[in-house]
């Protein structure tokens, strides 16, 4: 099984988005790890958007994602990364397909409602950014079984 960072970013906190967020997440059987609310200070937010330091929307974005309280959890599940990436939608709203978070929800080409790791490697470093160890929680849903086929002794 994968893990995933998402962050439920300030602009669909205000909005009230947060329980129909994660209900997308859980309804299609992604595992919810682990959970918490914060604000992201300047610093993690330059250390978490670094490859995009120098880039013309560095600076707004660091500024949005620290001008109020965000949502982060860590998600497991079968290719959870890209299940995440696909279920986000295109990076902004009007670009975005219907059915996704961003297609159903944004419209905004700077406010993107949601963050969803970009592989496993990005994964792994964005959890340590905001999770300690002892944060993470492994346990399996009752509902495991039917979300998956075990009788090979891995998931499918």
């Amino acid at each position: 099984m994968q893990r995933t960072l998402v962050m439920v970013k300030p602009d669909a906190v205000h909005r009230g988005l947060v329980g129909r967020l994660i209900a997308r997440f859980e309804d299609k059987g992604l595992k919810m790890v682990a959970l918490k609310m914060g604000r992201i200070d300047r610093a993690t937010a330059e250390r978490h958007y670094a490859e995009h330091e120098g880039k013309d929307f560095y600076e707004p974005l660091l500024r949005f994602v620290t001008a109020g309280p965000t949502v982060f959890m860590v998600l497991e599940g079968q290719g959870a990364v890209a299940v995440v990436r696909k279920m986000a939608g295109a990076t902004f709203g009007p670009d975005a397909d219907p059915g996704t978070v961003r297609g159903d929800f944004g419209m905004s080409e700077r406010f993107n409602l949601v963050h969803g790791s970009d592989s496993a490697a990005s994964a792994e470093k964005e959890i340590a950014l905001f999770f300690r160890e002892d944060e993470l929680l492994d346990w399996d849903p009752a509902t495991w079984p039917w979300h998956y086929d075990f009788s090979t002794g891995e998931a499918v």
